[in-house]
């Protein structure tokens, strides 16, 4: 495999700058990673843990409700486990609340054209597979919150780039080590750049971004994007 270089932040580099990220593949570097400091690896960690802790103890009645109100839907499995792959290549499963159907993959073989369509984009936008409820927990972003989960494990971030499937990394090209180097996160720049209306290509210009310019102030001003945009689309 290919060495990465890896450089120390730079200290020039302030918050201004930092947040504006323009998705532009000429200033995305292929071999080179901006390692922020060993404070912002640790605050990083002691943010994610003890949020995701606070979380999961403060969002137990709401997984109980969704964990019903999906039981009642369909009777199906609650939870679904996704296979990852996260820093330095570890492999882990991902928790959602289950949104699709219990047999979305057959459906997608029993129909070449859309399964085509699919994995053009890795998604789908009108998709067929999404049940009732999932229509509401992913338009909310509900169906994440189990990947609190994974953060207080350490095996994913509160912010980061998308979380990946083994099969797509081939897909980042150049850059498949620049984003093995960094953990997968629940939130992201994908996630508040309007997620549902860029191509797969776009989405991997934003992870690259992100990896790039990571720094504290990012990493929470996301946040802060993130509960806004949640706030919106829940009617809140």
């Amino acid at each position: 495999m290919e060495q990465t270089t890896v450089i120390p932040a730079r200290p020039e580099d302030n918050a201004a700058s930092q947040a504006n990220l323009n998705i532009s593949r000429e200033l995305v570097s292929t071999e080179i990673i901006y390692e922020p400091s060993v404070l912002y690896h640790a605050s990083k960690r002691f943010l994610d843990f003890t949020l995701s802790l606070i979380g999961l103890i403060l969002l137990v009645p709401v997984f109980l409700i969704i964990a019903i109100c999906i039981k009642l839907d369909d009777g199906g499995e609650v939870l679904h486990f996704r296979e990852i792959i996260g820093l330095h290549g570890r492999r882990f499963f991902a928790l959602k609340f289950r949104t699709m159907i219990t047999n979305a993959d057959d459906y997608l073989a029993k129909h070449p054209e859309l399964r085509r369509k699919y994995l053009q984009n890795m998604k789908l936008d009108r998709d067929p597979r999404i049940t009732r409820v999932g229509r509401f927990l992913r338009k909310t972003s509900l169906d994440e919150l189990p990947q609190l989960f994974n953060v207080l494990l350490g095996q994913m971030s509160l912010v980061g780039p998308r979380m990946i499937h083994p099969s797509e990394l081939p897909r980042y090209g150049e850059w498949a080590n620049k984003r093995l180097a960094v953990k997968p996160g629940i939130t992201g720049l994908w996630q508040i750049s309007g997620r549902q209306h860029i191509s797969y290509s776009e989405r991997v210009l934003l992870d690259m971004r992100y990896i790039d310019h990571r720094s504290l102030f990012i990493d929470l001003a996301i946040l802060v994007k993130t509960f806004k945009v949640f706030v919106i689309h829940t009617g809140a």
